[in-house]
């Protein structure tokens, strides 16, 4: 059987196209986020730290129910002597007593807590607000994800069209040289510029390499985050990424007060220290609880008891923690007081975070209508110096000169898109507004 050749190289490139899709993967932004919040080890941690505070939660309000704790007993006796004194004060008989050769007791208790200074309800409401608090932790750490994944996403998109760029001129730059040659043979152009030609092609190479350097560290920062197989290599597609929508804008520092998380949990923590304070005073009460319970008793030959109800009311008073509790009382106090400072500080710092987000916003806009106009103006002296030098009336210098500058405007043109959506989710994230951006509060 023969072989078409050209049916062989047709099924060779399909092969080589089907490796190359295999090695690439697309993600949208969106994607790339949701993945981050279900697989990221700090997500994982925050969810259990999450949990291990709705336990205790769970566990401290148990303490309001009654206790009920049941016992029994069962003893062999060998050698046991009884003597009763009341049948030698009744004088009833001289006959020996039986002896004993087992012992069953059984007993059921139940307190229920009445009173106590307070302390089980206070205990209550801190546990509570600090479950909330770690809540609003965890939701700050999505968002913290979030943001990197945003980062390592626009880094890696910038990398991507770089490198794109860069090949796109060195193909150019290459076939400059290739014409190069030709007139240096025909000795139109001196040897001088064809050796600046070539030189222009290996800086080029150059900044591909390195701009491929960066791209692999970056995808390998995206693809650990993400818990990805080592070997998968990200694409982030234009479409993906630079027609983002834009919406919901801050101009002031008002939403991040509003919707902060790290702001919540210490809003929520300083709760937790005026119920502490509330606690640490409940030594100045007495404890009262109802007690009730049942008891059965045998002793075989000698006593049974049985339906040994019993009930009442306990009340306990610490004395000494009159005392002692002073300083618990101080030291309550004192950890509330952290808690306000913090909580000042914090919401200083948030007002600057949030300032210089917008200003840095601001100025990528303004930076990107700069590149645009730049590009048109490097575009335009490529163009007229492309002329003047196919026409002899400019040198090399000067087209290698506006050609590095034409790329370096083209490169810049393009990043600084992604720069914006960069500020902008920036400034998303410095508003606590970055969650609802992705729709993912679900997760």
């Amino acid at each position: 059987m023969k072989i078409n050749p050209i049916m062989l190289f047709g099924i060779f490139l399909v092969g080589i196209s089907s490796l190359e899709a295999q090695e690439k993967t697309s993600l949208t932004l969106d994607d790339a986020v949701r993945i981050a919040w279900e697989k990221s080890d700090e997500v994982t941690l925050a969810n259990t730290k999450v949990n291990t505070k709705k336990y205790e939660l769970r566990s401290i309000k148990n303490n309001q129910y009654p206790d009920l704790k049941a016992s029994g007993q069962y003893q062999r006796l060998v050698g046991a002597e009884v003597d009763l004194k009341m049948n030698q004060e009744s004088g009833s008989g001289s006959g020996s007593m039986p002896n004993p050769d087992q012992l069953m007791l059984g007993q059921l208790s139940a307190s229920l807590p009445i009173f106590a200074g307070f302390k089980i309800q206070n205990s209550i409401k801190i546990s509570e607000n600090l479950y909330q608090a770690e809540i609003a932790t965890s939701l700050k750490t999505k968002e913290d994800i979030a943001l990197r994944v945003v980062n390592y996403y626009a880094d890696l998109y910038k990398a991507q069209k770089t490198i794109d760029l860069l090949n796109e001129d060195q193909k150019q730059a290459k076939q400059r040289v290739t014409d190069f040659i030709e007139l240096e043979k025909n000795g139109i152009i001196p040897r001088n510029d064809l050796l600046k030609s070539q030189l222009l092609v290996s800086k080029i190479q150059l900044s591909i390499d390195e701009a491929n350097k960066n791209l692999n560290i970056l995808n390998y920062y995206l693809i650990t985050l993400l818990k990805l197989d080592p070997t998968t290599k990200l694409y982030v597609r234009e479409s993906d990424f630079i027609n983002y929508k834009m919406d919901n804008i801050p101009t002031n520092e008002q939403p991040a007060l509003e919707n902060r998380k790290d702001l919540e949990a210490l809003r929520y923590q300083e709760k937790a220290s005026e119920s502490n304070i509330k606690m640490a005073k409940s030594a100045y009460y007495p404890s009262v609880s109802l007690l009730g319970g049942y008891a059965a008793v045998d002793v075989r030959n000698i006593l049974t008891v049985q339906n040994a109800m019993n009930f009442g009311v306990g009340v306990s008073y610490d004395l000494s923690g009159i005392l002692k509790k002073g300083a618990d009382i101080k030291q309550a106090q004192s950890k509330a007081d952290e808690v306000k400072s913090s909580e000042e500080i914090l919401t200083n710092y948030i007002k600057v975070e949030v300032q210089q987000s917008i200003e840095n916003y601001n100025l990528a806009v303004k930076q990107s209508a700069v590149y645009d106009l730049a590009l048109e103006q490097a575009s335009e002296n490529y163009r007229i110096l492309k002329d003047k030098f196919d026409n002899g009336l400019a040198d090399t210098n000067d087209l290698l000169e506006a050609d590095v500058e034409h790329l370096s405007a083209k490169v810049n043109t393009a990043t600084s898109k992604a720069d914006i959506i960069q500020r902008y989710y920036e400034m998303l994230s410095k508003t606590g507004q970055l969650s609802q951006s992705f729709n993912l509060t679900k997760i």
